[in-house]
C-alpha cells in the first residue's frame, strides 16, 4: 500500500475529501435542491440587484441585497463546490438568514476550474472584495464594515479575502485551508495545481500580519479531514496573534450546516450578528 498523504493511500485520501459519498448522493441532492428552490423563491420576495459586474469575466458578478438600513454592515458570501461546481444562484437563500439581522448581503460568483487556475480564482475574489469596498457607499452600506464568509471552497476563498486589511471580519464555514491534500486527491484533476501553487494559495501558509476577527466552524458529523482542516487553521490563526473564535456545530454534516447561516435563528446567523455588533 503506497501512502500519498499522511497515513492515506490514494483511495483513502480520495474518500477523505468526498463529501457527497460520505453524506450520500440522495441526501446531498435533497440539500442542494432545497437550496435552489428556496433561493428562487426568495428572489421573488426581496428587493435586490442581480449580477453586478465586479470584473471582466462572465462569472465575475455578485448580487446585492440591501437590508433597508442606510449605512448598514455587509456580509459577502462565497459559495462552495470544490472550486469546480455550483454558482451563486443556489446561495441566494443565505440572505434569508442574514438580512433580518440588519446586515446587507452580497452573493459572490467566480469562474470555476478548469476554466481558471487556483491563483486566478483567488484574484477574482480579491477583485470582488475591492469592488465592494469601493462601491458599498453608493449601494447604501458602510465600507468600513464589510464581512466576508463562505462554505467549503468558499471558506478557503473567504480566508483569502481576509488578507485584505480593510475587511472587518469573517466566517469560514468548513473551509479548505491546506491545499496539499487537495492537490494529491482526485479533486486536482480539474484544478491542476502543482506543489508551489498548492502551497502559495493555502491560507494556513499565508496568514496575514493583521486582520479582522474570524469565526471558523465545521460540522461535528463531517469527514475527519474536513474537521481537521478547520481546527488546525483556527489554531494557526490564533497562534499568529489574530483575533477569532471557533464555533462548533455538533451533528451537522457538510451540507446540513448551511441551514445554520440561512435561517435568522441559526447558530451561524446569530454568531455573525454578534460579530458584526462588536
Amino acid at each position: 500500500m503506497a501512502l500519498v498523504y499522511g497515513d492515506f493511500d490514494q483511495a483513502g485520501l480520495d474518500a477523505a475529501y468526498n463529501n457527497s459519498a460520505h453524506v450520500g448522493a440522495q441526501r446531498r441532492d435533497v440539500y442542494v435542491g432545497g437550496w435552489a428552490t428556496r433561493s428562487a423563491e426568495l428572489r421573488t420576495q426581496i428587493p435586490h440587484q442581480h449580477s453586478l459586474a465586479y470584473g471582466d469575466s462572465p462569472r465575475e458578478v455578485l448580487d446585492f441585497v440591501p437590508c433597508g438600513r442606510p449605512g448598514a454592515p455587509t456580509f459577502a458570501y462565497i459559495h462552495g463546490g470544490y472550486w469546480q461546481l455550483n454558482d451563486k444562484e443556489r446561495s441566494f437563500q443565505v440572505a434569508a438568514g442574514v438580512v433580518p439581522h440588519g446586515i446587507n448581503f452580497a452573493n459572490i460568483d467566480y469562474t470555476l476550474a478548469p476554466a481558471k487556475k487556483m491563483g486566478e480564482i483567488c484574484q477574482e475574489i480579491r477583485r470582488a472584495i475591492d469592488w465592494l469596498l469601493a462601491n458599498l457607499g453608493r449601494l447604501g452600506g458602510d465600507p468600513n464594515r464589510l464581512y466576508v464568509g463562505g462554505h467549503s471552497a468558499g471558506g478557503h476563498l473567504a480566508a483569502i479575502a481576509m488578507g485584505n486589511p480593510r475587511v472587518a471580519g469573517g466566517l469560514a464555514i468548513s473551509g479548505l485551508f491546506d491545499l496539499e491534500p487537495i492537490r494529491l486527491s482526485y479533486l486536482n484533476k480539474a484544478i491542476g495545481m502543482d506543489v508551489l501553487e498548492a502551497r502559495r494559495h493555502s491560507p494556513i501558509h499565508a496568514l496575514p500580519k493583521q486582520a479582522g476577527r474570524l469565526l471558523v466552524t465545521a460540522g461535528g458529523g463531517e469527514l475527519a479531514e474536513l474537521q481537521r482542516q478547520s481546527v488546525e487553521y483556527y489554531a494557526a490563526w490564533r497562534a499568529a496573534g489574530l483575533d477569532g473564535a471557533f464555533v462548533p456545530l455538533p451533528g451537522h454534516d457538510h451540507f446540513s450546516l448551511i441551514d445554520e447561516i440561512a435561517r435568522p435563528d441559526g447558530i451561524l446567523a446569530r454568531a455573525l450578528a454578534r460579530l458584526v455588533g462588536r
